[in-house]
């Protein structure tokens, strides 16, 4: 092994973990510990190098497994250039990218500070370790540091950006043959010490999950959540095992450092999290690892499949702030409105209410717009739906709704009087009726609507200020009433006119019917339960729809045993009045708004949500910030208003909040659809692009096979990345004995049956 992490073991003294690919290699290396940490050091901070991840690329561990004391060195030599001027420095990353054949190159990066660089690269095994290193820079005509010649010298390895040239072969596992009277002979024994010495690490990871997750997720789907204890130990972690293998490299070794342990057990008056094995139980422990590995290889396993397409839906979990039981917190301070909207409801309902209520805030603007940093004008417009349990408390949000939408419920109500006196004036059968009075407009709706009325109500809220109408069910299945043909398709189609304003109507040739086109202003508020969400938006999921809500949740803690009634406080005519100027200020609002600390914010939320796209690996995640910035920003332009064109801190903390919050209650309740559908749509478009190359190949096939199959393709590189993303999937496996690729049973499904 070439390449070694250092850490700290009890005592403070320093170990070598080996590295065994480049996948582990670069998760290690582009941890946000990590990112944060160089940043702190290129800012400045000295002090904060020694966090860096520390690597050593010239030794094998001693017997103990430590790094002090080392005399084996590996394959390969590391080299620190970082002492020279910077005139002479320009040029040294182009000399070494130049002779990288001649060198042996197998890794350079830039040092810690930007000032220099570190290469590692292949070790002339007849020079000792200072020749190796007067060797390469008589080479590269730059001199070398001569501090730095111990082959236990580390180097703190920086991010994935700084490096610049990666050559896997610096993974092999050989051992450097020394000239027999030197003084730093290699000794084998060492590496098979430190074999034997490899102990449980609850750091490790695979593509930047801990390992110690994905066993925590593998007992949480196939074993109720329980570990192994006496009597299932030897089998079930056998089984555990045999999935975890696919992603360790068939490596003891990495077995023994990710699968606990189940056999010690703690010890009594000891510190916290020791404990203890008799060494018949440690031999049991290692011989099922070893039976495990024993097993025919089948590629990646279908458990191990599910339980990281589990974790990769909490990952876009995580990146909103929250966990699977706890949203982001929200600010303690809010905005004077909100802080008045929610006073009366405990305080886990105040995250529901104070985003429950933008629907009815929206919809007492009429003819505003505000523009959004990309030069797109967009209209309050919000679409939330309420998400939880049964009896939880979901009509906590109708009060303060219902005291902010009371001037529009007053005045549609002489409205619908005049609707229906104009209608029993003029019946159906009356040959030559009055025209209907244009100056009609009535926002609140029911939830038992024709085709006609829905589309009657837009005519005239458009015609009348270009206003909203509004909607509030106690369940999402009963906007399905909106209109007449009643289904779940044209409520989504509703849905996603509405977030546009696109045009939406009928045209009807016969003297009674309604017939118009306007744009859909239309705001709503809808309750369900977890499982009536996934189901009614089960064909939604991926086509906008939902990126286009606003998404509530209400999740009390698991100690909160107080299943009764919330209490809330008193809604009445003092809280009417104080509501009053914001409301005011709403009605009276017109034209186009900006206001420029909200479009910075929304930039900023913008590369934020980027950063955490990439840094969790979420694909849905990405996808659904793209709206959820803009609803977070709506909200913010609307509480500008409200309070007299005034921007504050407390309009922005919650603006950041509430987008975290959305994206929290989506990838909670769709992340993982959404996950799993965007995933089969790229593999999809892979397939139905040139022939598939894998195809090509036969059931069994030498790497060499495969690089004449891709020069018959007329593909450029070597093409080691396309057959390690194979493996990853699980399409194909590797044959130690024969040194063959061969597909595997999960190639055969996802290809074959589909031909």
């Amino acid at each position: 092994m070439s390449v070694f992490e250092i850490y700290k073991g009890n005592g403070g003294a320093k170990y070598m973990r080996p590295i065994h690919n480049r996948e582990e290699y670069l998760s290690r290396r582009n941890t946000e510990k990590q990112r944060q940490t160089l940043e702190a050091v290129r800012g400045g901070d000295e002090k904060q190098k020694s966090r860096l991840v520390q690597m050593n690329y010239s030794c094998l561990p001693g017997e103990d497994g430590r790094l002090k004391g080392s005399k084996t060195m590996s394959s390969t030599v590391g080299m620190d250039i970082d002492h020279l001027d910077a005139e002479h420095m320009a040029t040294v990353k182009e000399r070494i990218l130049e002779k990288k054949g001649e060198l042996g190159l197998l890794m350079l990066e830039e040092s810690a500070r930007g000032k220099g660089y570190h290469l590692v690269f292949r070790r002339r095994q007849e020079l000792s370790q200072e020749e190796n290193l007067r060797w390469a820079s008589e080479l590269l005509d730059v001199e070398y540091d001569k501090g730095a010649k111990d082959i236990t010298r580390v180097f703190y390895t920086t991010c994935n950006e700084q490096l610049l040239f990666l050559d896997d072969e610096i993974f092999d596992a050989s051992i450097a043959e020394m000239p027999a009277d030197s003084s730093q002979k290699a000794d084998a024994t060492a590496l098979q010490c430190y074999t034997s010495q490899a102990t449980y690490d609850p750091d490790a990871r695979y593509n930047g999950m801990l390992y110690r997750d994905i066993v925590q997720k593998y007992w949480e789907l196939f074993n109720d959540g329980k570990e192994p204890a006496d009597g299932d130990r030897n089998v079930l972690t056998f089984e555990l095992a045999v999935n975890m293998r696919s992603i360790c490299g068939y490596s003891m070794e990495k077995l023994l450092a990710v699968v606990p342990n189940y056999w010690r057990k703690p010890l009594s008056n000891s510190a916290e999290g020791e404990s203890s094995c008799t060494p018949e139980d440690e031999a049991e422990y290692r011989k099922t690892l070893e039976n495990a590995l024993k097993e025919p290889r089948k590629g990646m396993p279908y458990r191990l499949r599910q339980v990281l397409q589990a974790l990769k839906s909490q990952q876009g979990v995580k990146a909103c702030g929250g966990t699977l039981t706890t949203p982001p917190p929200m600010p303690k301070k809010l905005p004077p409105l909100l802080r008045l909207l929610t006073k009366n409801v405990p305080w886990f309902y105040k995250p529901a209410v104070a985003n429950a209520v933008f629907p009815a805030l929206g919809a007492h603007l009429h003819g505003v717009k505000f523009r959004y940093w990309d030069n797109v004008d967009h209209e309050p417009t919000f679409m939330n739906v309420l998400i939880g349990r049964q009896s939880i408390g979901k009509g906590t949000i109708k009060k303060p709704i219902e005291y902010i939408m009371e001037d529009i419920r007053q005045r549609d109500i002489p409205n619908r009087q005049r609707e229906a006196d104009w209608k029993q004036k003029n019946p159906g059968a009356r040959p030559n009726k009055d025209p209907r009075p244009t100056d009609i407009c009535i926002q609140m709706l029911i939830d038992n609507l024709t085709d006609a009325v829905f589309n009657q109500r837009v005519i005239d809220a458009h015609q009348n200020g270009q206003r909203f109408i509004y909607t509030i069910v106690d369940e999402i299945e009963a906007l399905k009433k909106v209109t007449s043909r009643g289904t779940v398709d044209e409520v989504g189609l509703l849905i996603r006119k509405a977030f546009d304003n696109s045009d939406a109507g009928q045209e009807r040739v016969g003297a009674d019917s309604v017939s118009g086109i306007a744009p859909l202003r239309w705001n709503f508020n809808a309750s369900t339960t977890p499982p009536n969400a996934r189901k009614f938006f089960s064909r939604m999921v991926n086509d906008g729809t939902v990126s286009r809500l606003d998404v509530s949740t209400i999740i009390r803690s698991d100690d909160d045993d107080d299943d009764t009634a919330p209490i809330l406080g008193i809604y009445d005519h003092t809280f009417a009045q104080e509501l009053k100027p914001y409301i005011e200020r709403l009605d009276t609002a017109s034209g186009l708004i900006e206001c420029r600390q909200a479009k910075k914010l929304s930039l900023d939320m913008k590369q934020e949500n980027r950063d955490a796209a990439r840094l969790f690996e979420s694909e849905a995640y990405r996808v659904l910030s793209y709206r959820a910035n803009v609803i977070a920003w709506l909200k913010g332009m609307v509480l500008y208003v409200a309070h007299g064109y005034k921007w504050s801190k407390e309009i922005a903390d919650f603006v950041r909040w509430s987008q975290s919050y959305n994206l929290f209650c989506k990838m909670l309740y769709f992340g993982q659809q959404l996950e799993r559908e965007l995933r089969e749509e790229v593999e999809i478009q892979r397939a139905s692009g040139p022939q598939n190359m894998l195809e090509l190949l036969p059931d069994e096939f030498t790497r060499e096979q495969y690089h004449q199959m891709r020069q018959q393709q007329g593909r450029s590189g070597d093409g080691e990345s396309t057959l390690r993303v194979w493996q990853n999937r699980g399409y194909i496996a590797y044959d130690d004995v024969s040194g063959c690729f061969c597909k595997t049973e999960a190639y055969q499904q996802k290809f074959r049956e589909r031909l």
